[in-house]
């Protein structure tokens, strides 16, 4: 049994603020790095690439919406035209300061709100999948389990990873709760291990409603930019070793 761990970084700004990155490293196997349209910057887009090098992590490209107020975690309305040309704009961005240190780009995956817009807009998240198709047909597409976006990726022939969630409830969708409403955001460590391990040993998640649904687990999402993220990341990583699942990237050495 084996899972990918992933982590949201380089969500920062100045060469010299890079948050909990470096300490988050060795606990993960895929980093999706911001490309300045949400987060980061190219000080910071070069210098996270540099560490995940370092730990041999492998690199994604993690693309967003033009919203550095909001984090891009705001709606926008955007035209899959639109949409297309920001994800290639970033993963463009990214890929140029992983080439130049000589590493080579594996994965992509959307942020925030376009993250979860693509989840059920069945036409963003052809777009989201014609970027990095057009861009590279070997680059593994994340997505939410079940979503649009790793429906689009399949139909465009994109190798794909469906991500879980451990801090986050579901609903009896299978989708995201939304921030927006209660319960959300799971804080219970406890809570937190339990789910994120029946996901990946059961393929099942229990609903807000008190129903399990089922789910496919490629890879965990650990949000870096959270107060807790570090010991989260180590939690989980023991926690995957005692109960005897592999902690490994999608792709191995890109």
């Amino acid at each position: 049994m084996k899972i990918d761990i992933n982590c949201d970084m380089g969500e920062s700004f100045g060469a010299y603020s890079i948050g909990q990155d470096s300490a988050i490293m060795p606990y993960i196997t895929s980093a999706n790095i911001a490309c300045g349209f949400h987060a980061g910057d190219p000080d910071v887009m070069k210098k996270t690439v540099s560490q995940a090098l370092e730990h041999r992590v492998s690199i994604g490209a993690h693309p967003g919406l033009p919203d550095l107020q909001g984090f891009g975690r705001r709606n926008m309305v955007l035209s899959p035209e639109e949409v297309y040309s920001i994800v290639v704009y970033q993963i463009g961005a990214l890929n140029a300061f992983v080439e130049i240190q000589g590493g080579r780009l594996c994965h992509v995956k959307p942020h925030g709100a376009l993250y979860n817009m693509a989840a059920a807009d069945e036409q963003l998240a052809r777009a989201i999948a014609s970027a990095v198709k057009d861009i590279n047909s070997s680059l593994v597409l994340y997505g939410l389990a079940g979503s649009k976006l790793i429906e689009a990726g399949e139909k465009a022939g994109l190798p794909t990873a469906s991500e879980v969630f451990a801090d986050r409830t579901y609903t009896a969708k299978g989708m995201l709760t939304p921030r927006s409403l209660p319960g959300a955001l799971i804080k219970c460590e406890e809570t937190a291990l339990s789910q994120v391990t029946r996901m990946v040993k059961e393929n099942k998640v229990r609903s807000t409603d008190g129903t399990d649904v089922a789910i496919q687990a490629d890879t965990v999402c650990i949000h870096g930019d959270g107060a807790h993220a570090l010991a989260f990341a180590r939690l989980i990583k023991e926690t995957f070793e005692k109960e005897a699942i592999e902690v490994q990237p999608i792709a191995i050495g890109g």
